[in-house]
């Protein structure tokens, strides 16, 4: 399903999000920026990736959306809602609409349960008015239709693989045929060849029961295969958003140039053209984060105008966005991207 423009579903304005850390008898507890300032939006049965470096604020993100974290500031509108302003009864309605696939498959299964009431379980809590027959029928259906036998149903999660187990946490997901899930590195724990399977069945299953996905990965070259659009967070902060296409071939941010130059090709040449934009240094502290721009303390690019302010996030052509000082002015290098 190809998203449809101009049909949000769902809005982030302004959001932020901020976790005091420490603190005791004598010491006061220390503020944790993970968010700052997120606005965009997701279109009906389109595929958002937000990627970035560990600590970016890429599953806090995620959390906010559901409302499995409540963000300090801004709005998290689904169709029209304003997600925090509803009470918890109004919030447990729009649950059947918004799920989540969590990253460690095992460690999000009940081991105490079978997978057949592991599946069923959200039918129970947003469905109560459907029958234990009607439950089990759609339960099996649900699990064919991620690739495992409904003969499976009694079986208890020890018993499966990791891609198994994720393909049932998928399941569970899908069982109250939500309009939009939040897939949180859902593939970043298993082996190679069983990420790309899960990937397939990702984008057959949303072409299938036409859903709108938030993929969250740390890894670029994941991301490339499942999203139409692709949004890189830096210390909490939005640098650049981009169609797929445009991101991969023409990367403005010298932040999500950088996280190109990791993505792995075979051709040693190449790999070396392309190593001039590599990341270098350690993220800085979000409890302490530099002045200006949060990624001047590793950017060759950054002149002193980088640490005075901060850049703002502007338009660059075709819808995309860039928080960068210097954007227009890096070279273009094609040798570096043209094989990723």
């Amino acid at each position: 399903m190809s998203p449809t423009p101009g049909n949000a579903l769902l809005r982030i304005d302004n959001l932020s999000k901020t976790f005091s850390v420490g603190g005791g008898l004598f010491r006061k507890p220390l503020k944790l920026k993970a968010l700052q300032d997120i606005s965009f939006t997701i279109e009906r049965g389109e595929t958002l990736g937000i990627v970035g470096e560990s600590g970016c604020g890429k599953s806090t993100l995620g959390r906010c959306i559901l409302q499995l974290l409540r963000p300090d500031e801004g709005r998290v509108l689904w169709l029209g809602d304003n997600l925090l302003d509803l009470d918890p009864e109004e919030m447990r309605k729009k649950r059947r609409d918004l799920q989540i696939i969590f990253q460690d498959p095992q460690a999000s299964l009940n081991p105490r349960m079978t997978v057949g009431e592991i599946v069923a379980d959200p039918l129970k809590a947003l469905m109560p008015e459907l029958s234990a027959n009607q439950r089990r029928q759609r339960v099996m259906e649900m699990m064919e239709a991620v690739g495992l036998q409904p003969e499976m149903i009694n079986r208890y999660p020890h018993e499966f693989s990791g891609g198994q187990a994720q393909r049932i946490g998928i399941a569970r997901a899908l069982i109250t045929e939500p309009k939009l899930i939040v897939c949180d590195e859902p593939v970043s724990a298993l082996d190679v060849s069983i990420q790309a399977q899960i990937l397939n069945l990702l984008s057959e299953l949303k072409d299938q029961f036409g859903l709108t996905l938030v993929f969250i990965s740390h890894n670029l070259s994941v991301v490339r295969h499942v999203s139409d659009r692709i949004l890189v967070l830096y210390l909490g902060r939005m640098v650049e958003l981009a169609s797929g296409d445009d991101l991969y071939q023409d990367a403005k941010h010298p932040y999500t140039r950088a996280l190109l130059t990791a993505v792995p090709i075979a051709d040693p040449k190449r790999a070396r053209l392309r190593n001039i934009d590599a990341l270098t240094g350690e993220i800085p502290s979000p409890i302490n984060p530099p002045s200006g721009c949060a990624f001047r303390t590793r950017c060759r690019y950054a002149i002193s105008l980088c640490a005075e302010k901060r850049p703002p996030l502007e338009p660059a052509g075709d819808g995309r966005l860039v928080a960068c000082h210097r954007w227009r002015e890096i070279d273009d290098t094609p040798a570096m991207l043209e094989a990723v």
